[in-house]
């Protein structure tokens, strides 16, 4: 299995994963119902968070933070629903990666997941 190397395997991450995340029964009303995504729009913003993130380009433009927090004002976001988003991520990319840059995006996940957590 490769590492994550550049932006197209970015693509390859976020499609999987966030294809799982529609589907999925705990987590998927957040993205669906609650915040109703329209994912041809959010999935492209999904990947150069990504691609910033592990990467250092240029190119995200959000504020996670006050979209979690609006987010959690429409519908209560719980610890379980952020541990089950962390190993869902974490078992895409254990799936499709293996390498530094694979193990740094799960604890980047982690990692956010807590902040997320924290200020909401």
């Amino acid at each position: 299995m490769k590492d994550i190397e550049g932006r197209e395997d970015i693509d390859l991450l976020v499609d999987t994963f966030y294809g799982k995340v529609q589907k999925d029964a705990v987590i998927g009303p957040f993205f669906n119902d609650v915040a109703k995504v329209n994912w041809d729009e959010h999935l492209p913003h999904l990947k150069d968070f990504w691609e910033a993130g592990l990467f250092h380009t240029v190119g995200f433009k959000g504020n996670i933070i006050k979209t979690h927090q609006d987010l959690n004002a429409k519908s209560s976001m719980k610890k379980e629903h952020f541990d089950h988003w962390v190993a869902l991520f974490s078992g895409t990319v254990d799936k499709l990666f293996q390498g530094p840059n694979a193990e740094a995006a799960k604890q980047k996940a982690w990692s956010m997941s807590v902040v997320i957590q924290m200020k909401i």
